[in-house]
């Protein structure tokens, strides 16, 4: 006898839902990320990418995306919605980051412009 596959409803619905605060387009959204890391992982193989985090279930299937719903399903994937404090403090950070990239961009500039003159 061959071990049996996942079905469409396995992992079951309800308890995905919960895991995405009661939201379909959350769970959807979730899951798609997911899947798309753990493609990832697998592209890039053998590559060095160490960053990327392997899948953290045993399944029996082989598409990503059920592998990202097992993950759920089983608690090792979990979802954070940003408060609006969190999301502030992300904004500002990026503002900082753009401005010493801008900044250095300036520096480089004008380093290149100092080397273009004989003195």
């Amino acid at each position: 006898m061959s071990a049996e596959r996942p079905t469409l409803v396995d992992p079951p619905i309800e308890p995905l839902l919960s895991a995405a605060e009661n939201s379909k387009f959350t769970l959807v959204a979730v899951a798609a990320m997911r899947a798309r890391e753990i493609n990832d992982y697998y592209n890039g193989l053998g590559q060095g990418h160490g960053s990327l985090i392997p899948p953290q279930v045993n399944s029996l299937s082989n598409k990503s995306l059920s592998v990202a719903l097992e993950e759920l399903y089983e608690g090792k994937l979990t979802v954070h919605r940003p408060t609006p404090e969190e999301r502030e403090e992300e904004r500002l950070r990026h503002e900082v980051e753009e401005q010493a990239r801008a900044d250095s961009g300036d520096l480089d500039q004008m380093l290149r412009r100092s080397e273009s003159y004989d003195f």
